[in-house]
């Protein structure tokens, strides 16, 4: 499908600087990159295109797919809704535009857009006018995500996420590649996270209360009898958003308890309150 496309990148999209981080905005346009092709016609079109407006530079990325009815456009932000794709075996997780949506507003901006059904989809990313620089960022991010090659991310503070369920590690894998300063492991069961735990010694632990083997109250057991992570601080993630479970989780010695399905944004506020914020 990729190589059936004619992806056009306009000389005005690489002459706009924004104030940015240049992860995050990597990692929108290569989201919007990717649906464009993804739900593109064989033979279509995908064109990127930037220009000032006012105190605000607009990004947008151009399709000629199949487009969207009113009645998609309503919910085509909302996480895990994928519009009716997996009903056709298109690949997905339904959470790409959401991801974009938290990192644009994050920034300070905005993300809308515009579609017709059979004809196509229009994505527009407004972002602060930053200070123009030899490549500005804008242009970097458009030239990178074309080209789908990210920076490599510097080595910070680890995070251990003990979870059985690929699409709920899937979510928080997504959210933390937004902090370029977090490191991600990851186990699919108490034991073996434990045994991680042990090795990597993260900052943190976020720990799924249902896992196949042992639940999460035993693996925070295991954790504090052992002197290499007894102090190492863990939170709860569960569906179980009963009063009195909760307070069992934290009266054991979990850090805090967080019911799923995640709200994005009080997760990534969470990271901010745990880590301090990511400067743009």
């Amino acid at each position: 499908q990729a190589a059936s496309l004619d992806v056009r990148i306009e000389r005005t999209a690489l002459s706009h600087a924004v104030q940015a981080d240049p992860t995050r905005l990597r990692q929108i346009v290569l989201n919007l990159l990717t649906n464009a092709v993804k739900y593109n016609r064989r033979g279509g079109l995908v064109r990127i295109d930037a220009r000032a407006d006012g105190a605000m530079v607009v990004l947008e990325v151009h399709d000629s797919g199949r487009g969207l009815t009113p009645q998609q456009l309503t919910h085509v932000f909302e996480p895990f809704n994928r519009l009716g794709a997996e009903r056709e075996g298109i690949e997905g997780t339904g959470i790409g535009l959401a991801i974009v949506k938290i990192n644009v507003e994050r920034m300070g901006g905005t993300v809308s857009v515009r579609s017709e059904a059979g004809v196509g989809s229009c994505f527009e990313v407004r972002l602060p006018v930053g200070v123009v620089s030899a490549q500005a960022p804008a242009a970097a991010a458009v030239a990178g995500a074309a080209a789908a090659v990210l920076s490599p991310r510097p080595h910070g503070a680890r995070v251990l996420y003990i979870e059985d369920n690929p699409v709920n590690a899937l979510i928080v894998r997504e959210l933390i590649a937004q902090r370029r300063d977090l490191q991600l492991d990851e186990a699919a069961d108490g034991c073996s996270g434990i045994d991680s735990a042990r090795r990597a010694q993260p900052s943190l632990i976020l720990l799924d209360m249902q896992l196949p083997d042992i639940d999460g109250m035993e693996v925070l057991k295991r954790l504090r009898a052992d002197p290499a992570t007894a102090a190492i601080p863990c939170i709860a993630l569960s569906a179980n958003a009963m009063p009195d479970d909760i307070q069992t989780a934290l009266n054991a010695g979990f850090a805090d308890y967080w019911t799923k399905p995640l709200d994005f944004r009080v997760f990534m506020s969470a990271l901010d309150s745990l880590f301090g914020k990511v400067s743009a």
